[in-house]
């Protein structure tokens, strides 16, 4: 009986831990996860109001004469109501009149006379690298537009860079919920409004040809 007395009583060993300062080690987030974690924001933020880290893409020619850029007709597809069609002429001239001489589709310009207008509307998304939504008051009423903005969806659910949201006059509460997984660009300023346009474009077509050239490598 002296030995199996000994046996109950012998301390644990110290290497063991205790269930409870296991659950402390594995509750406690580390400093990386809860920074990401306070840094992250909720679908349908502003690009002109939260702190977004692009990763830099090096310099490409996406001019070159055998850029992807040149599969499609079109480098932009604008989609706008009839009322923002000032607004949306200023844009089209100052991409158009960029050093990159980005190629526009302007509904009222470009379609094709006598056409149907859903076909127009479908092959000017399917004919363009990249959609510019430019969500007015006007946008939200017009069942064309959300019709485009369907399209252009289903076309590159999750391609970033390609649909570019971009609010004008428009409460934050009343972006469409099928862009909430999408940043937008809020005009408050035309002229800054119009340069991130133009800079994700650029970045689109970029990120495009270097793919390209990774996958012929």
């Amino acid at each position: 009986t002296g030995w199996f007395r000994r046996l109950l009583n012998k301390p644990k060993p110290s290497s063991v831990e205790s269930p409870k300062s296991r659950h402390s080690a594995l509750s406690s987030p580390s400093s990386s996860s809860s920074s990401a974690k306070s840094s992250s924001s909720s679908p349908g933020t502003s690009l002109t109001t939260s702190s977004i880290s692009l990763s830099p893409v090096s310099a490409v020619d996406i001019s070159a004469s055998d850029s992807p850029r040149w599969d499609k007709s079109y480098d932009v597809c604008i989609c706008h109501s009839e009322g923002d069609v000032e607004l949306v002429s200023e844009l089209v001239s100052y991409l158009e009149g960029q050093p990159e001489s980005f190629r526009c589709f302007l509904q009222l310009r470009d379609a094709v006379a006598g056409s149907a207008v859903v076909t127009e509307l479908c092959d000017a998304v399917q004919n363009s690298h990249c959609w510019v939504m430019l969500i007015t008051p006007g946008f939200l009423q017009d069942p064309w537009c959300r019709y485009q903005m369907h399209q252009a969806l289903a076309e590159a659910p999750m391609a970033n860079g390609r649909t570019i949201p971009v609010l004008k006059d428009v409460d934050r509460k009343d972006y469409p919920r099928e862009l909430w997984n999408i940043y937008y660009i809020y005009m408050a300023l035309k002229e800054k409004s119009f340069r991130q346009i133009r800079d994700t474009v650029i970045r689109y077509l970029q990120e495009l040809c270097q793919s390209s050239t990774k996958r012929m490598e």
